[in-house]
């Protein structure tokens, strides 16, 4: 495909809230430009997202870039550049650098469900990145549709101008011609000066088994060809290019890519790590003075570990890290060791859904059995020396008596639901010490703004939030600060000794109710033994919560017919020396479900 002039490239990308219908308008747009085949589009519903865990969940994970060719009613040809973004709030940095390769956005809005929490934080992203933005109106088909309604709240709650919102519909491909027409007509063209020096955004970059690191541009000025010698300024290493392209959506080789134009090069860079997203190409020969303005780097806000439930696949599990690691330089882990659990790596995430994510892609794609610890979040801690430390393993914890506070994090959440949940939704963030900072109405569903702890959100909040609204209420967070709190780290002692992969830093006012609910769980979950096995919850010293697994018991005076009772005393009290003895050297089996199922608990 040839380089197109510059006014007639448009650079866009798609916006909305989880299933609102964003791949599948992408894979509308794609048949209607005729970027593939109907042959091979047959069987293939959302043709960008590749992944399986993407298919079956009905999510995108990762921002997926085509470049369509339309000719429009006025016989121009145009190149448009599309980025599909991912909805989910863990995925919001994936948005943040697609959006900085753009300069307008579709907003899509479910017709039957309104305006969403995701939708504004992800709107509000692309206006911070000055984009031209077009509202469409999705699933207009559906009987549940209420578009007028709809289009008042976009101006209520936004405030864009939405009189001239398109109404499609792209499961049935309704109005999709419109869309295609919209983008060309309403949208921006890119600038930028072809003689200037070669200066591009690196957007994404992934691993490929043949290619080496495939890394995404998006050419600011200047122009990048096959062989020119390229310089990252933020690593200050250079590289030989050896192709560029473009997707379509398969890797199509291109001569050039020109300014405004979105594309990829690879150069045999090994490491994806070597690739900074957010860093500035430039040309080795005569680099440019200035980086370009760079997104905020993906920060890791969830803590948790990783274990083989086999000891024997510990060095399987590094490897897969290793290539995960490839395609996803948000993820970050380093080895840790448990007693409870043995070797295994201790993991950072954006959110519990990335965990998730992780979690179970290790397990399928690697064939690995794994065990996820509780999940924790950074803690700043000031030390009575003066000295400041951050963890995020609550088995790293000094010595009480050195701290002086210790600070958490602090999130803003932006919870929308329909009003008859309202009283459920309030309740469940009171429990988790949250404090209200507004409430609006937007027809009959409610906007409320909390101050929340992340400690408190990131256990299982979402799941609370969805099952208390019955999955009506969405929920979008962003970090503000952090906040000296009455914290205390529990431990759970098994037979007197800690398990540290159950230990938790948590405030001293759920302590006991958590520690109870805790010990109770893990009555439940450990077998009976030859002896009595206690479970205690404790703060320092102080046993907070104490529940006792039976033992087995035989019954040594079945022989004794008869006769005094101190025969029979005598017997018992022989037992009960054994069985001391038995607890004193014995070791308590933990089996693995009682590990999840202990961590899941909820209070």
């Amino acid at each position: 495909m040839a380089t197109a002039p510059i006014k007639n490239i448009r650079n866009f990308s798609i916006v909305a809230h989880i299933d609102h219908g964003k791949s599948t308008l992408a894979d509308r747009l794609i048949q209607l430009t005729g970027a593939m085949s109907e042959r091979e589009m047959v069987g293939r519903e959302q043709v960008l997202d590749s992944m399986d865990i993407e298919r079956e969940r009905g999510i995108t994970i990762k921002a997926q870039t085509v470049r369509l060719a339309y000719r429009a009613d006025d016989g121009e040809t145009y190149v448009l550049n599309l980025i599909d973004t991912p909805g989910h709030v863990d995925f919001a940095y994936e948005v943040n650098r697609s959006l900085a390769a753009c300069e307008g956005s579709l907003l899509v809005v479910d017709a039957s469900q309104g305006v969403e929490a995701q939708t504004l934080a992800n709107v509000y992203h692309a206006l911070d990145a000055g984009h031209e933005i077009v509202p469409v109106l999705n699933k207009v088909d559906l009987p549940a549709a209420e578009p007028d309604k709809v289009k008042q709240q976009i101006e209520d709650v936004i405030g864009l101008d939405a009189h001239d919102a398109l109404m499609i519909s792209a499961k049935t491909g309704l109005g999709i011609h419109e869309v295609l027409e919209a983008i060309v007509t309403r949208l921006p063209p890119p600038k930028g000066d072809r003689a200037a020096t070669l200066k591009a955004l690196l957007v994404d970059s992934w691993y490929d088994a043949y290619l080496g690191v495939v890394v995404l541009v998006r050419i600011v000025d200047g122009v990048l060809k096959k062989g020119q010698r390229i310089r990252m300024m933020g690593t200050g290493a250079s590289y030989e290019v050896d192709r560029v392209g473009t997707f379509s959506p398969k890797l199509t080789p291109a001569e050039e890519l020109g300014p405004g134009e979105i594309g990829f090069l690879t150069a045999s860079i090994k490491e994806v790590a070597d690739t900074r997203v957010g860093d500035t190409i430039t040309d080795d020969r005569k680099p440019i003075e200035h980086m370009l303005p760079g997104f905020k780097p993906a920060i890791p806000v969830v803590f948790c570990g990783l274990f083989p439930v086999d000891a024997a696949q510990f060095e399987d599990l590094r490897a897969a890290m290793g290539k995960l690691r490839l395609n996803d330089a948000s993820f970050s882990y380093e080895m840790e060791t448990s007693a409870a659990l043995g070797f295994g790596f201790r993991c950072g995430f954006l959110g519990l859904l990335h965990l998730e994510i992780i979690q179970e892609r290790l397990e399928r794609e690697f064939n690995l059995d794994l065990i996820a610890t509780a999940p924790s979040v950074i803690y700043k801690i000031k030390l009575r020396s003066g000295d400041e430390l951050q963890i995020h393993n609550p088995v790293d914890m000094p010595d009480p008596m050195a701290v002086l506070e210790i600070e958490e994090p602090w999130i803003e959440a932006t919870i929308l639901t329909p009003d008859e949940y309202l009283g459920s939704v309030l309740k469940l963030c009171q429990d988790r010490r949250g404090n209200q900072k507004e409430l609006t109405y937007v027809g009959n569903r409610a906007m409320v703004k909390y101050d929340l702890p992340l400690n408190e959100v990131v256990f299982d909040f979402y799941d609370r939030l969805k099952s208390v609204s019955k999955g009506y209420a969405s929920f979008d967070y962003h970090l503000t600060d952090y906040h000296a709190a009455d914290l205390v780290k529990m431990q759970i002692l098994v037979n007197a000794e800690p398990v540290d992969a159950l230990s938790m830093l948590v405030h001293r006012t759920r302590a006991e109710g958590r520690g109870r609910a805790m010990c109770e769980k893990l009555k439940e979950l450990i077998p009976p033994h030859m002896f009595q096995v206690p479970i205690q919850a404790a703060i320092g010293g102080k046993i907070i919560a104490r529940e006792t697994v039976r033992a087995f018991r035989k019954d040594v005076t079945a022989k004794c017919y008869g006769g005094d009772v101190t025969r029979k005393r005598k017997l018992l009290d022989k037992q009960k020396e054994g069985k001391k003895r038995m607890r004193q050297f014995g070791k308590v089996d933990i089996p693995q479900e009682a590990f999840i199922a202990a961590l899941k608990v909820d209070v």
